[in-house]
């Protein structure tokens, strides 16, 4: 009996449903709901750090992005740590490692509370892959291989810290001063015990799974089907970041209050979240490629109608499905990337997330400048055009 045939017949097969109760799945789901929470709280934060030191927008667009390439540069280092002595120890440190140097820049003043919080971010930078490897290792386990759907559940709770982190963190910050975010970013503490707990005694689950792999007959994967999905995988990153920085000042260029544009950007990120499950669960019963290719489709209508309609309330529905198409991609990418890099799992994730986070935030700084140029218009048309040809490298993604 080979290693893989050990593996399915001694775990027990979950339902799609049953992956949200599966301990190690809503371990490190949790992880990931609370560390992007956190991540999502940052821009209220650095805005109000900001009016207490008197930044100025270029250096708070350099602190931010300072955040997201640390977290990002890193990711792959984490990754081939986790591969080489597992994630659980990587996934819980990171949490609590978040915890540590979030509070510390919550009771600290000054360009050290700015040091502090760009250190938090290798917390977030050491849980994403080994929480990624762990999410897409319970849905390998069932059945059904459904590797793909476990992952975009895993990514939807971290799109839904993204979403409540601002909504939580303002009026925190309002009512309470950093001493609001210093609360609640304890909430970490039990959330990292919990995942260093629950992911206990999993050593030999992935040394099996490593066997399997190595055992497993390997397609021949060349040169152009790695270009071709990094491809994909950066331009639907930059899509999605033009969306998220942009459409609230394109809103209020025309007049909008915070209200309603700080509405319709949580529903560009809900619509994401959902599209991130949607797609996932499409994908492993109809194809990876074919429904990453039809969501990239469907993404060019509702991004190019944003522009041409301008302020309207149908940007209420608009918006969300841009996200909703746009989204659908982002864990099928992953998973291609986990199958296809001739590395291991955790190494493969933080490659490929911390890619995608880098070409979004390089997108932005490529789109800023034609939105000063140029106007709004043509940053939405180059944004649609972005998913037109992501749709199109996709056939290059096909068995």
């Amino acid at each position: 009996m080979t290693t893989s045939n050990n593996i399915n017949s001694t775990v027990k097969p979950l339902s799609a449903t049953g992956i949200l109760f599966n301990h190690v799945f809503s371990a490190v789901a949790l992880g990931h709901l609370s560390v992007d929470l956190l991540n999502g709280a940052r821009p209220v934060l650095l805005t109000f750090l900001s009016a207490q030191m008197g930044l100025t927008n270029t250096s708070l667009g350099a602190i931010s992005s300072g955040y997201v390439w640390v977290a990002s540069a890193s990711q792959p280092l984490f990754g081939w740590l986790a591969d080489r002595i597992g994630p659980r120890w990587l996934a819980a440190l990171g949490i609590l490692w978040m915890f540590g140097f979030f509070a510390l820049a919550m009771t600290i003043s000054g360009p050290w509370a700015i040091a502090a919080l760009i250190v938090a971010s290798l917390g977030s930078a050491a849980f994403h892959p080994a929480g990624t490897m762990e999410s897409t290792l319970v849905g390998r386990e069932m059945a059904a291989e459904r590797e793909t759907t476990a992952a975009s559940w895993f990514f939807f709770f971290g799109q839904f810290g993204f979403f409540l982190g601002p909504i939580v963190g303002g009026p925190l910050l309002e009512h309470f001063g950093s001493l609001g975010l210093l609360a609640l970013s304890t909430l970490l503490v039990p959330v990292g015990l919990n995942a260093a707990w629950q992911l206990r005694g999993r050593h030999d689950t992935h040394a099996a799974h490593r066997a399997a792999d190595s055992a497993r007959p390997r397609a021949v994967i060349n040169r152009r089907f790695i270009i071709a999905l990094a491809l994909v995988g950066g331009l639907q990153a930059w899509a999605q970041q033009n969306m998220i920085t942009f459409v609230p000042k394109y809103l209020a260029d025309l007049g909008q209050s915070p209200a309603v544009y700080g509405l319709i950007a949580g529903l560009f990120m809900g619509g994401s979240a959902l599209g991130n499950v949607l797609g996932g669960n499409l994908a492993d019963k109809f194809g990876k490629q074919r429904v990453a290719m039809s969501a990239l489709m469907l993404a060019a209508l509702p991004l190019g109608l944003v522009a041409l309609i301008g302020w309207s309330p149908w940007l209420y529905l608009v918006v969300p499905l841009a996200g909703l198409f746009t989204g659908s991609v982002h864990s099928i990418v992953v998973v291609l990337a986990q199958r296809a890099l001739p590395m291991g799992m955790a190494t493969a994730s933080g490659l490929t997330l911390g890619f995608i986070f880098s070409a979004g935030a390089l997108g932005t700084i490529l789109s800023g400048p034609i939105a000063d140029a140029f106007g709004w218009p043509p940053v939405f048309a180059l944004t649609t055009s972005l998913t037109l040809l992501a749709a199109g490298l996709t056939l290059f993604l096909r068995k």
